[in-house]
């Protein structure tokens, strides 16, 4: 008799600890889910977040809630959801600021995101590229390379400490470029510089240089891919001009707050998964010029390892332009 009660009342000890836990699969969601994008709207972050929150919400029965959360690049939306109970129902929108760059360049984050936030799945990313102005006598980046020998190239970035800088920070060291940093602030303030000259070259995400580069204002000579993008399939890869394997992105990802239970995760993760098997949603992502995420990286534990190498990049890119946390 008593072993049996021991058995009973450990069974029942195993089926709270389940309920408190929540990962009960068939009973979450049971409410609407809180996605937050640390940044304001209009940007590729929130364009993409705001369409996926809406699939995955589609997917699981259950309304989608965008709050924009912006500030210190990111950080301040972040730290929200690293700080939210862990329940699967407050989730991030995340990309390289608040992910791998932040931790670099801005002191007293609040929150470690290797260990207080739970990748899910990458949605996906858009290439970093460098473009020139119409009078720079270059047409690729080999070129570029071997003109900046005899004359350093001023290139622009949105800013001291930007995915984008660390790029260009990047580039500098593998290719031997002269290439010399002029800071913007924000994404998209110093293209009227580029197009009249003022800066010899930016290194940009690809999606927003394209339509610039289309309108023959300024011109893309080089994506930071393994291939070329089929909306711009002329345009050569930094691979191809003489930097070995180059690569450079801006992602998009949803991520939870660590200790969110694995059952939860999944679920979350196989909705990511079949909103980006629409047809419907690959070509909204196209049409802002986002690559889907490989099925590897649209898993945890790929988009974990992702976001490792990625903070790994970004420390050697920042240590390379002598940033320090402040």
């Amino acid at each position: 008799m008593r072993s049996r009660s021991f058995w009973h009342w450990l069974g029942i000890f195993f089926l709270m600890g389940l309920a408190c836990s929540g990962v009960f699969g068939a009973e979450y969601p049971d409410r609407p889910l809180k996605f937050i994008i640390p940044f304001g709207p209009g940007g590729n972050a929130d364009s993409v977040g705001r369409l996926i929150s809406g699939q995955i919400g589609e997917v699981l029965g259950q309304a989608s809630v965008i709050e924009n959360r912006p500030g210190v690049g990111g950080s301040l939306g972040a730290s929200v959801v690293a700080q939210s109970a862990p329940d699967g129902y407050t989730l991030l929108i995340g990309s390289n600021g608040p992910l791998t760059v932040n931790p670099f360049i801005v002191a007293n984050l609040g929150y470690n995101p290797l260990t207080d936030l739970a990748p899910i799945a990458m949605v996906g990313s858009v290439p970093h590229a460098i473009m020139v102005n119409n009078n720079l006598p270059v047409k690729n980046l080999s070129e570029l390379i071997s003109y900046s020998q005899s004359k350093p190239v001023t290139t622009a970035t949105s800013g001291v400490g930007s995915s984008t800088h660390l790029t260009l920070e990047r580039l500098s060291s593998v290719t031997g470029a002269k290439l010399i940093h002029i800071p913007y602030r924000g994404g998209n303030s110093y293209f009227a510089d580029l197009m009249g000259g003022n800066v010899d070259a930016a290194v940009v995400e690809f999606s927003t240089a394209l339509p610039i580069h289309n309108s023959g204002k300024a011109r893309i000579i080089g994506i930071a891919s393994m291939k070329r993008s089929p909306l711009s399939p002329n345009v050569p890869t930094f691979n191809e001009g003489g930097a070995r394997n180059f690569t450079a992105q801006s992602f998009v990802g949803v991520l939870a707050p660590a200790k969110t239970p694995s059952l939860v995760i999944d679920r979350i993760q196989k909705a990511v998964n079949l909103s980006l098997s629409k047809a419907s949603v690959v070509q909204k992502l196209d049409q802002l010029g986002v690559e889907v995420a490989t099925p590897e990286l649209q898993t945890a534990p790929g988009f974990t390892l992702f976001i490792k190498q990625d903070y790994q990049r970004s420390q050697d890119a920042a240590s390379l332009a002598g940033l320090k946390p402040e």
